[in-house]
């Protein structure tokens, strides 16, 4: 069913969706009973009503539990396994099996009710299975993906540099404008006042590139000279005093909060485990004719 190396391998199964209740705990087989048994009697007096129960797609691989609509293959439900905490299957009744899974916005546990046309059992195997190789792979691929979401976090840091640099860069840039627009505005001087020396410009009202610039030029051993950049310490700030973009220098990995909320999380998720049962949830004749 599931190959041992995470080979992307979905299993796909065809059945009836009973629906979801709230339930006040994670795991525990008088959890899903009750659950059971309430919406088992909904879909009892839906059916006295003529209304027919939905059914649903159920895919199940190491990346979740996915509910489709069978036609149109729209996604109505997506259960990661690592909030999955309980599944179980009635042994008398071979249609009917369940999880549990936690809403990661609310935190409510949230059970799911299937009748699954007898072959609810191997569907809580599958399930069982694809919990276990989902958390082998995290534990295996953890320090690549934490190697992937250190170099994002470094992205989203030098993204906010970017951004608050480009904001003093604007700041500055806009001094200069003033400070040339005050120049050209300011009035003739008189004969001999002594007149301030004004450096002289390109013909993009650039300042022209001196000995002290960034950028200066230095003789190699053949007599040529060629451009000589700084190190970084030497040059300090740019033409604008700001520190100069280099792309190939990163600060330290830092994870951004929701990333390593994520990360707890899936930790947390995976080291509760998933329990799997099979329990009796048909408790008198009313629960089986449902």
């Amino acid at each position: 069913m599931f190959y041992s190396r995470f080979v992307v391998c979905v299993y796909c199964v065809f059945m009836q969706f009973l629906g979801i209740t709230e339930v006040e705990q994670p795991k525990g087989t008088d959890m899903v009973r009750v659950a059971v048994r309430k919406l088992k009697f909904q879909r009892h007096i839906k059916k006295s009503e003529g209304q027919k129960t939905p059914k649903v797609e159920l895919q199940i691989s190491i990346y979740g539990v996915k509910i489709l609509d069978p036609k149109t293959k729209e996604m109505q439900h997506n259960c990661q396994l690592h909030r999955m905490s309980f599944c179980a299957d009635d042994k008398t009744d071979k249609r009917i099996f369940t999880f549990i899974c936690t809403e990661p916005e609310t935190k409510k546990h949230l059970c799911y009710v299937f009748d699954s046309e007898k072959c609810a059992e191997e569907i809580t195997l599958a399930i069982g299975q694809a919990f276990d190789l989902a958390y082998k792979k995290f534990l295996e691929s953890g320090g690549k993906d934490v190697e992937t979401r250190k170099q994002i976090g470094n992205l989203q840091k030098r993204i906010q540099d970017l951004e608050m640099e480009n904001s003093k860069l604007k700041k500055k840039l806009k001094e200069l404008e003033d400070q040339l627009m005050d120049s050209r505005c300011s009035p003739e001087p008189s004969a001999g006042s002594i007149q301030a020396r004004v450096p002289s410009t390109d013909i993009f009202d650039m300042v022209p590139f001196t000995p002290e610039s960034p950028i200066t030029r230095r003789l190699n051993c053949n007599g040529i000279s060629s451009l000589y950049l700084p190190s970084k310490k030497d040059r300090g700030g740019d033409l604008f005093g700001a520190e100069p973009f280099d792309p190939l220098i990163c600060g330290p990995a830092v994870f951004t909060p929701d990333i390593q909320s994520k990360l707890d999380e899936m930790q947390e998720g995976f080291q509760m485990g998933l329990t799997l049962e099979g329990t009796v949830f048909s408790l008198d004749q009313v629960d089986s004719r449902c």
